[in-house]
């Protein structure tokens, strides 16, 4: 993996600190959520680290065809990966709503969000959370994104994500023309929406050259 950026880094810093500043507006296109969200609650405790999967085919992925999958996201909608074609989408895997980490990672690519959309990025958030959990995250953080249900860890399972009740932290970068570009196998959330951010970027800039 290449080494963070000092301009990832700088972003990295002010994402992590507008985290806690009161959210942007979504744009017209983001997901919709309740105007009377109650204020956050306390984090629940993050759950334990899990045990790296064991090698194997998934973690090959770069340079091959993303695996597809369908899921109903926290608005009601179905999300058909097949059918974001001809945009980069980001499918970023967590182990659970309202724990720390899994909160901070969110609202850094909320507050991200204004610089993901120019590039017409699709961003999907994965875990086993329920439907409803997902829809009270939303709201509780306004976040702009779709989040999705994996209780069975089917799509998981199909891009090499550990699981034991909960997904490992990993996001997966996926061009406009379906093949995975990048794998974060491992991810620190204080940086990984500015890394995310300048991944999409780059394809933009290549698709725009090509």
């Amino acid at each position: 993996m290449k080494p963070v950026s000092p301009i990832a880094v700088s972003l990295a810093a002010a994402l992590a600190a507008a985290c806690t500043a009161s959210p942007p507006a979504p744009p017209p296109a983001a997901a919709a959520v309740s105007s009377a969200a109650a204020a956050p609650a306390p984090a629940s405790a993050e759950p334990a680290p899990q045990l790296a999967a064991a090698p194997g085919p998934q973690d090959d992925l770069v340079g091959k065809a993303a695996p597809d999958f369908t899921a109903t996201a926290q608005d009601g909608t179905t999300f058909h990966l097949a059918a974001a074609k001809g945009k980069p989408v980001v499918v970023y895997f967590y182990p659970k709503d309202e724990t720390p980490g899994c909160t901070k990672e969110a609202c850094s690519f909320r507050d991200a969000w204004e610089a993901l959309a120019k590039t017409g990025a699709v961003l999907v958030g994965v875990s086993a959370d329920s439907a409803q959990s997902h829809k009270d995250f939303v709201a509780r953080y306004k976040l702009p994104f779709l989040l999705v249900s994996d209780r069975d860890n089917a799509i998981g399972r199909s891009y090499g994500v550990p699981f034991e009740t909960h997904h490992q932290r990993q996001t997966f970068v996926i061009g406009a023309d379906g093949v995975v570009r990048k794998v974060n196998r491992k991810v620190d959330v204080t940086v990984h929406a500015a890394q995310v951010l300048e991944d999409v970027n780059h394809l933009a800039h290549d698709a725009r050259g090509s």
